[in-house]
Formats: C-alpha cells, sequence, structure tokens
C-alpha cells in the first residue's frame, strides 16, 4: 500500500532501494542494504520518521538533507554575501575559520553541544565573546538560508555569548600616540598615523589604492568596508601632508631590486601590510605604553567628539553604523572626570562666595 513504502531493484545497481511518501512527494533512496529483511528494517524507520513529522513531532531530514555538508551551507551564505555586496574582509576571516572547524561536519549531525565545545575551546585560548559570536552567527546564517531557500527544514540552537562590558578601555593621548609611532618601521608610521586621525580599521586601511583617491578626496570601497558601506574623507591638515608623503613613496623596488610604482597607498616594498603585530609589540615595549592598534579607532572618534565635530558626522568619518556602538568607544578618561571635579568644585566655590556676599550685614551709611 502507499503508506506502507516498498522495497525494489534497482537497475545498475546491487542494493536494495526503497520508496515512501510525504506530503504527496515520492521519496527514493537506497537502503544501503542487499539482505531483504535489513532493506525493511530502513524502510520502517524512514516510516517511523515521516510519521512523526506528519504529526509534528519532528521535523522528517530526507535523504538530500542528509547528504549536505556545512561547507555547503557556508559555500551558499558567502556567495549570498557576495551578491549583496557586503562580504567584508572581516567576514572572509570568520568564515574561513568556522569552514575549518566544522565545513566537514554533516549539517544534519551538526549539535548544540557541538558548538558549545568549540565556543569553550576559542575562550580558554583567549577568544573575546563578541569576536565567537560573530563566527557561530555564520552558522546560524548559513541554516537560515537554506531553510528560506528550503533546502533544509530545521537548524540546532546555537548559543549566543554575552558582549556586556565589551567595551574597550585604552586610549592614546596625543603624546604616548607619538612616542609609539617614532618607535615603528617607517613604513608602518603613516599607516599607524591614518589610523589615529580617521579612525578606520586596519584591514580597511590596509586596502586603500592610489585609484581610491580622487583629488583631495579617498573614498573606502563598500567590499573593504567591515559594515559593507562605502565612505569617504577629505584631506586636511595632516592627513593631507601624511598623503603627500605617501606619494613621494609610490616609487619603490621589490626584494629583487626591481623599481615599481606601488598601487597601494600603504605598502611594504610595493607589497600590501600584513601582519604587524610583532612590530606593534616591539613598539608598545620600548615606550612601556602597552596598547592595541584598534585602541586608535576608539581615540580617533573621541578627538573627533572633544573638537566639536558632531557626532552623526564622526560616525560617517570612522564608519560606525549605530549610537550604541558609537558609544562604546567615547569612553571618559580619568583627566576628564578630574577636570570635571574641578569644575564642579570651582562652581560650589563661587555659589558659597555668592551666599556669603548676600547674608553679609547692609553697610550703614
Amino acid at each position: 500500500m502507499r503508506g506502507n513504502g516498498r522495497i525494489f531493484d534497482r537497475k545498475g545497481s546491487s542494493l536494495l532501494w526503497c520508496a515512501y511518501y510525504l506530503r504527496g512527494k515520492e521519496f527514493r533512496e537506497s537502503t544501503g542494504e542487499t539482505d531483504p529483511n535489513k532493506a525493511e528494517k530502513f524502510l520502517k524507520r524512514r516510516l517511523k520518521e515521516v510519521g512523526a513529522d506528519q504529526i509534528g513531532a519532528k521535523a522528517f531530514v530526507g535523504p538530500q538533507q542528509e547528504r549536505v555538508k556545512l561547507s555547503e551551507l557556508l559555500d551558499a551564505l558567502e556567495a549570498d554575501y557576495k551578491l549583496r555586496g557586503i562580504a567584508s574582509p572581516q567576514f572572509r576571516s570568520h568564515l574561513t575559520h568556522i569552514r575549518e572547524q566544522f565545513g566537514f561536519v554533516r549539517a544534519v549531525e551538526l549539535t548544540s553541544e557541538m558548538v558549545d565545545a568549540y565556543i569553550e575551546q576559542r575562550l580558554e585560548a583567549g577568544a573575546a565573546p563578541a569576536t565567537i559570536n560573530r563566527g557561530t552567527q555564520l552558522l546560524s546564517q548559513g541554516f537560515k538560508l537554506a531553510i528560506d531557500r528550503k533546502r533544509f527544514s530545521m537548524a540546532p540552537h546555537i548559543r549566543h555569548l554575552s558582549e556586556k562590558g565589551n567595551a574597550r578601555q585604552g586610549f592614546f593621548s596625543n603624546a604616548e600616540f607619538r612616542a609609539i609611532v617614532g618607535n615603528l618601521p617607517d613604513y608602518l608610521q603613516d599607516f599607524t598615523l591614518f589610523a589615529y586621525l580617521v579612525g578606520w580599521r586596519k584591514g580597511e586601511i590596509a586596502s586603500l589604492a592610489w585609484a581610491d583617491v580622487d583629488g583631495d578626496v579617498i573614498r573606502l570601497r563598500a567590499e573593504n568596508s567591515k559594515n559593507g558601506e562605502g565612505r569617504l574623507i577629505v584631506l586636511e591638515g595632516e592627513l593631507a601632508e601624511l598623503i603627500e608623503r605617501r606619494r613621494l613613496a609610490k616609487q619603490t623596488k621589490t626584494a629583487e631590486g626591481v623599481t615599481m610604482l606601488a598601487s597601494l597607498i600603504f605598502h611594504r616594498n610595493g607589497l600590501p601590510i600584513g601582519d604587524i603585530r610583532k612590530a606593534w609589540a616591539t613598539a608598545c615595549k620600548l615606550t612601556g605604553i602597552h596598547r592595541l592598534f584598534h585602541d586608535l579607532r576608539r581615540t580617533a572618534v573621541r578627538n573627533m567628539i572633544r573638537a566639536g565635530v558632531g557626532e552623526k558626522v564622526a560616525m560617517e568619518v570612522s564608519g560606525h553604523k549605530t549610537q550604541s556602538m558609537l558609544d562604546r568607544y567615547n569612553i571618559v578618561s580619568e583627566t576628564d572626570l578630574r577636570l570635571a571635579m574641578r569644575r564642579t568644585q570651582d562652581y560650589l566655590k563661587g555659589t558659597v562666595e555668592e551666599a556669603q556676599l548676600m547674608t553679609m550685614p547692609a553697610t550703614v551709611h
């Protein structure tokens, strides 16, 4: 009978196949067995799964879904990001990490416990909760996209870590910044100064090419921006002087001694600037000032706001999309608090003197 399914021989196969129906659609697959009794057991298991789906107890996972690996879901997600023009370098970095960890796993076999084990491993390795969340979020998005396209029917629960208290606490005074820059290699000095003045991310700055310079304007291409949106800055003052220095450094020699014109604004002998952690750590050690390169971003935003730049304009320059993200960077320093208390004390002192004058007896003439 139709509801009982059937076992049959398939031409060209030594294995027995089975067929069954769900919501009017016939499913056919190999049982992986040559023994009729074992093939019948396989079919009964499938019919039980179909029955559970029909009463809503459990979503049915068909043979096609069983073969899907997570790498396929991540491939589709990457293609979707590229199509929408938001495949930033940060996205690709997080995706690579997740792909290496889970790409070989069948999607139906991924469990919440497996993801939790991965999260614990990353936390023990010193990764920040926000960094871990960006990766596991891609897993969730991969499943959601597959479900929306009806390629998959369910997804495991994927934990989201709290990012409370994730705001960075380090920032530079102007003197501290200048001291660190003086101890960096020549090829990194203007690179770092650009980050201090503008507040763009390291990868965004490293992507800048001379083709992105239009007169006195630099445009960051959307594909190189973390938030997937292009933006621009106008070259004024020290920033304009910096770009003129980079023009003079445009002609360079490769390691083989070949003279060339660098296509990138910031480069090392014509090549893209790569990992700067070692050079940065050395400069911090020499100065005794221990900060993160990313602290330049928050420092730039804070400096703009303190200089009277409107928050909306500061967000356009730095690339922050939400007010809450901007607020995380505009942290009050000890100097701010000290100045606030001094101003308050001066104000209170003035009110006390004013009160004393008001309570003094009038002079009789």
